[in-house]
C-alpha cells in the first residue's frame, strides 16, 4: 500500500450525508507512516457521480487498470480507516500531476492555502 495508490475499502457503516459502501478509496497517508505499521490509514473515497462544478475540491481520475469507471476523488470527505477495511491489491495508482492536484484541493478543503 503507498501513497497515491487507489484500493477499495469497506465504508460502512455510515451516517448521515457521509459516503459508505464497499468502493474505491485513494491513500494520501505518507508512505513513513504506512511503512511504520500504523494500524489507520488515511484515504479519501471515490465516486463514479462525476460533478463537473465541483472541481475546486473534487478530481476527476479516469478508468484505467483495474478502476472500471471514470471517478471523482472525493477530496471533502477524508477518513482514518482500520487496514482491516482495505482490501487486498491496488486497482490503479494516480500519476504525479492528478496527485498534486488531489493535494491542491485538499488544501483547499483544510483551508491550507
Amino acid at each position: 500500500m503507498r501513497r497515491g495508490e487507489i484500493w477499495t475499502a469497506n465504508l460502512n457503516p455510515s451516517r448521515g450525508r457521509e459516503i459508505g459502501k464497499i468502493r474505491p478509496v485513494l491513500i494520501v497517508q505518507a508512505d513513513e507512516l504506512i511503512d511504520a505499521g500504523m494500524p489507520m490509514v488515511v484515504v479519501l473515497p471515490l465516486t463514479t457521480h462525476v460533478y463537473p462544478e465541483f472541481k475546486l475540491w473534487r478530481v476527476t481520475v479516469p478508468a484505467r487498470d483495474r478502476l472500471r469507471d471514470d471517478c471523482q476523488v472525493v477530496v471533502d470527505q477524508p477518513r482514518a480507516l482500520d487496514r482491516a477495511r482495505i482490501g487486498d491489491g491496488p486497482l490503479t495508482a494516480l500519476t504525479a500531476a492528478e496527485l498534486a492536484t488531489v493535494e491542491r484541493s485538499l488544501r483547499v478543503v483544510l483551508g491550507m492555502y
